[in-house]
């Protein structure tokens, strides 16, 4: 099973860069699953059904999420209806929609988890230990390959639940930083792991945003609007090859690239 997840998607010119960079990947590589983070898909901030359909249409299987996943109030229209659309699963109880999928790929079930840190988090999200106990539980050993997104901002905690899940799950990579880490490896117990996948989107920004309006803010500590950089594309992302019958990770490349100016 090769799978292939690309970090944190912002804008119009995140999207620009999936479709130039996803279908020849899943054409040239043989990959089997693509997993993607959509939360800022949509003008920087949240998802609408139309860049889900526009995503969806580019090869991507299955979209994970965070703490923007709310920001567009029409995702409640629609979130409940597509499986492959995930929130993090340790918001609250009843909070509309799904928070993993299992789909099948080469006839090889794949759960996908969409989780999310607590430290510097803007929500009071639950226990993410506990969250991912609970799907590995429900799902018990029906499901050889289990991948999360583990969406969150400090490196300590991300690896933290690295270590906790190096037996446990396939594919352990992080979002929300929107930058790009250099150590991607193949844990003792064969989980494959990346603290931060980066950002797919404007490369000349402050993570996705302007960076005179941040400066402005940074400097004043008035309120201002952020605003979407455009431009300049960068992609980031990582390609994994699982073993089908161990869930075990075999090989691990982690892909950076940008246009030219």
């Amino acid at each position: 099973m090769r799978i292939l997840t690309v970090g944190d998607v912002v804008g119009k010119t995140g999207r620009r860069m999936v479709a130039k960079w996803v279908p020849p990947l899943v054409s040239a590589e043989g990959v089997d699953l693509v997993v993607l983070n959509g939360e800022n898909a949509a003008g920087g901030n949240g998802l609408t059904h139309e860049v889900l359909d526009e995503l969806l249409s580019l090869k991507v299987d299955v979209l994970t999420s965070g703490n923007h996943i709310f920001d567009k109030r029409e995702i409640f229209e629609f979130i409940d209806d597509v499986p492959v659309l995930l929130r993090p699963i340790n918001l609250p109880r009843g909070t509309p929609g799904h928070g993993y999928v299992v789909v099948s790929k080469a006839s090889v079930p794949v759960a996908v988890v969409s989780l999310a840190g607590r430290a510097f988090m803007p929500y009071q999200y639950d226990d993410p230990f506990a969250a991912i106990d609970a799907v590995l539980s429900s799902l018990r050993h029906q499901v050889p390959i289990v991948v999360v997104d583990f969406h969150a901002e400090t490196t300590s905690e991300k690896m933290a639940l690295a270590w906790y899940l190096e037996d446990k799950v396939s594919l352990l990579v992080g979002t929300h930083t929107h930058v790009q880490t250099a150590d991607e490896r193949i844990f003792p117990q064969g989980m494959a792991y990346i603290t931060d996948l980066g950002m797919t989107g404007p490369r000349d920004s402050v993570i996705g945003v302007r960076p005179a309006s941040v400066i402005q803010k940074m400097r004043t500590q008035l309120p201002g609007r952020f605003e979407t950089a455009v431009g300049v594309g960068q992609f980031g992302a990582l390609l994994v090859e699982i073993d089908d019958a161990t869930g075990k990770a075999e090989t691990i490349r982690r892909i950076f690239e940008y246009e030219q100016s």
